[in-house]
C-alpha cells in the first residue's frame, strides 16, 4: 500500500472521522512492517467542543500541531500510554480525530511482544493506548505528517458499515458528553470496550 495523499485530510473533521474507517495505519520498522485496520475513531472540535483539548482555543506547546494543517500527527500522553490523532478542519482551528481502535493485519507477532505475552489477540489494539503500544508509536510522531513514511495511513479503505454513538471517558463535559461523535465498524470484535 502507498501512502494516503495530503488532499484526503481536507474535508470537515466529522466527515474525516467517519470517512478514517476501513483506512490502514501502516508503521515500516527496521525489524518489519506493523498494521492494522482503523475500525473506530472519535472527533474532538475545539474551540467550542468542551471535551477537545483546545477548547476556547487553548493554545499549549501539547496542542500547538492541532492549529497547523490536517493530516498532521498528534500524540499526547495519557497516563502511562501514548494517544495518537490526527489534526483535522482548516488551519488556525484546532479539530483533531482519536484514532481509538484498529484491527491488526501485519506483523502481530511483534505486536504481541510489544504489548505483552498474556495479551489475548481482540484486546491487541482494542482502545486508543493499546494499539499505539502494539504498532510502537512514540510521542517521536508529534508534527509527523500522515502521509509520510514511516508512520502513515494507506490510499486504500475497505468498505464497513459503521455506527455512531457518544464519545467515551469524557462525562464531566456538559453537553459534549452526548454528541455522537464517535464512529466504529458495526460488530468488529476489535472495537474497544465502551464502559
Amino acid at each position: 500500500m502507498q501512502p494516503i495523499e495530503p488532499s484526503f485530510f481536507n474535508i470537515s473533521t466529522l466527515e474525516l472521522a467517519e470517512k478514517l474507517i476501513g483506512h490502514v495505519i501502516i508503521h515500516e520498522l527496521p525489524s518489519g512492517i506493523l498494521s492494522g485496520r482503523i475500525i473506530e475513531t472519535e472527533a474532538y472540535q475545539g474551540p467550542e467542543d468542551r471535551a477537545a483539548h483546545s477548547f476556547n482555543n487553548r493554545r499549549t506547546p501539547r496542542t500547538e500541531i492541532m492549529f497547523h494543517k490536517a493530516g498532521h500527527v498528534y500524540t499526547y500522553q495519557m497516563h502511562t500510554h501514548t494517544l495518537v490523532n490526527v489534526v483535522a478542519g482548516p488551519v488556525g482551528v484546532p479539530h483533531a480525530v482519536l484514532i481509538r481502535a484498529i484491527e491488526p493485519q501485519t506483523g502481530i507477532e511483534q505486536m504481541q511482544k510489544n504489548r505483552g505475552p498474556m495479551i489475548t489477540k481482540h484486546n491487541l489494539t482494542n482502545g486508543p493506548g493499546k494499539l499505539t503500544q502494539a504498532l510502537a508509536i512514540s510521542m517521536d510522531y508529534y508534527g509527523h505528517h500522515w502521509s509520510q513514511r514511516p508512520l502513515y495511513i494507506s490510499n486504500k479503505a475497505s468498505t464497513a458499515e459503521i455506527e455512531r454513538s457518544p464519545r467515551v471517558g469524557i462525562r464531566n463535559t456538559g453537553d459534549a458528553a452526548s454528541y455522537l461523535w464517535r464512529f466504529f465498524e458495526k460488530n468488529n470484535p476489535y472495537v474497544s470496550k465502551f464502559r
